[in-house]
């Protein structure tokens, strides 16, 4: 049962202000973490437009490097096209290469067959065992963190050798990413922007651009809605 107020002028004020302030100090801290989260989210969104957006793995020094394949002239770049191994057995060439399979998430690959290219100028047992050891740890072996496609007999057979490697105990491993790259990945590569771009003096990322801002001006801005309650 509730009881009344209104038991006289003087009590009955005191608790009205009392009960005002206790409201008021309800309403300021419900507020707070509503404020917060809007804020928080505000912030989230101006990072994101002021950030570039990049794979996760890539190295930034390594990222700019990567552009210096651009300086290439047409004339080289266009020997890469003939064969594969001219493509990598070039500085510009396995530059650009390697560039175009970070865009796909694939440079694994190209990355494991460095690694064996490495290995095989490897002095001394000790040397060899502690360089064999890193790559079968990043590469072969189950849930690697940059494990290749290998098969079974292959991964096992390497597998079985770890306790006494050898100069050529990758050999089979890196035959086989060797033609993958070949028959898979260097023929995406050559009809690739990337491939054009340099083949045609341009610079790199040109005709992706160009291509993402037709798509955006005659697809999607036709289409938008302005949303302005987001970012309040």
């Amino acid at each position: 049962m509730e009881l009344p107020l209104l038991l006289s002028p003087q009590l009955n004020t005191s608790k009205v202000k009392s009960l005002c302030k206790i409201m008021k100090s309800m309403n300021k801290e419900g507020t707070k973490p509503e404020t917060k989260i809007r804020t928080e989210e505000k912030r989230n969104r101006l990072s994101l437009l002021q950030k570039p957006l990049l794979h996760p793995s890539v190295d930034l020094d390594k990222f700019e490097k990567l552009t210096m394949a651009s300086s290439v002239s047409p004339e080289t770049v266009k020997k890469w096209g003939e064969s594969f191994d001219k493509l990598i057995s070039q500085k510009g060439g396995l530059d650009a290469f390697t560039r175009f399979l970070r865009s796909e998430f694939s440079e694994e690959n190209i990355e494991f067959w460095m690694a064996c290219e490495d290995y095989k100028k490897s002095k001394g047992a000790s040397q060899l065992s502690m360089k064999a050891k890193k790559i079968y740890e990043t590469f072969i072996e189950r849930e690697a963190p940059k494990e290749v496609n290998l098969d079974f007999n292959t991964k096992t057979c390497i597998s079985q050798n770890m306790s006494h490697p050898t100069l050529n105990i990758f050999d089979a491993a890196q035959s086989k990413i060797y033609a993958l790259m070949e028959q898979d990945c260097f023929p995406r590569f050559l009809k690739s922007n990337l491939y054009s771009d340099l083949l045609h003096g341009r610079p790199l990322g040109c005709s992706a651009l160009r291509r993402r801002s037709r798509s955006f001006t005659f697809n999607e801005f036709k289409d938008a809605q302005p949303d302005f309650a987001i970012w309040l």
